[in-house]
């Protein structure tokens, strides 16, 4: 999706729409979300919307390979700490330590080489911690939702649905009908990337009802070690050392999880 002739605003509203197209397709196949879910159904689609503004506003500001990391290798660390405070999950030091190695690895991703990401520009470096915040905001909001629904897949998708319909207002108001020709010229990989951003979080939020949902957030992020090495081996890109230094502390993250 990064590298389509899409600014950063209409390539994630392609993302969500699609996301939210595929998500009202699945909902008749799963159950419905109780009745008293909605409210957290609602809380959430919003805080999903917001988080994407936000990294919007970020990536208008600062570099791609810089802001995503900062703005995810934060998270965790809120997120644990809104788990403890409002959920009271008990973590052992050893789980802490696993959260601390996956978000430093996370963080020094960002460091592409040898780049210093206190030289992003304040205003990128402010937009990336706000979406950080969003991240664990949304996080905490769809582990309780999920556990208390007893349907984690129609949560999900009902969730998506919403996130996609206030996305798309906002296109619409922002942008008008002008925002949708660019997109569709782009749709495919735009379903493509919707269906594995659907697949990933309907995992997540699965298993959200099956783990603390700290250590299921911290998981999450080790996406950035699988992009790097994915990026240096198959498309042969250079890693400096930071990144290597990074690599080794989120897989010794997951193997303290695992302890």
């Amino acid at each position: 999706m990064v590298k389509l002739r899409l600014d950063h605003f209409s390539s994630i509203a392609l993302l969500t729409l699609m996301q939210a197209g595929l998500s009202i397709l699945l909902i008749p196949f799963f159950a419905l979300p109780a009745a008293a879910e909605w409210p957290w159904l609602a809380a959430s689609a919003v805080i999903h919307a917001g988080y994407k503004l936000f990294l919007i506003r970020a990536y208008e500001h600062g570099d791609l390979s810089q802001i995503y990391p900062l703005s995810r290798g934060t998270a965790p660390v809120l997120t644990a700490l809104m788990s403890v405070l409002l959920l009271s999950e008990s973590l052992s030091l050893l789980k802490i330590a696993a959260i601390a190695c996956i978000a430093g690895g996370v963080l020094l991703m960002s460091m592409r080489g040898g780049t210093d990401p206190k030289r992003l520009p304040p205003v990128a470096l402010a937009w990336a911690r706000g979406t950080a915040c969003f991240t664990a905001a949304y996080t905490i909001i769809d582990g309780i939702g999920a556990r208390l629904s007893g349907t984690p897949s129609g949560y999900t998708l009902f969730m998506f649905a919403g996130d996609g319909l206030l996305l798309l207002i906002w296109t619409c108001a922002r942008r008008g009908r002008a925002a949708f020709p660019a997109m569709a010229l782009a749709w495919k990989s735009g379903l493509i990337a919707g269906a594995l951003s659907l697949g990933s979080y309907w995992v997540a939020i699965w298993a959200f009802t099956k783990a603390p949902i700290a250590l299921v957030a911290a998981l999450r992020e080790t996406s950035v070690l699988f992009a790097m090495l994915l990026g240096v081996f198959l498309l042969k890109e250079r890693a400096g050392w930071p990144r290597w230094i990074a690599a080794g502390l989120v897989a010794c993250g997951v193997a303290l999880i695992r302890i």
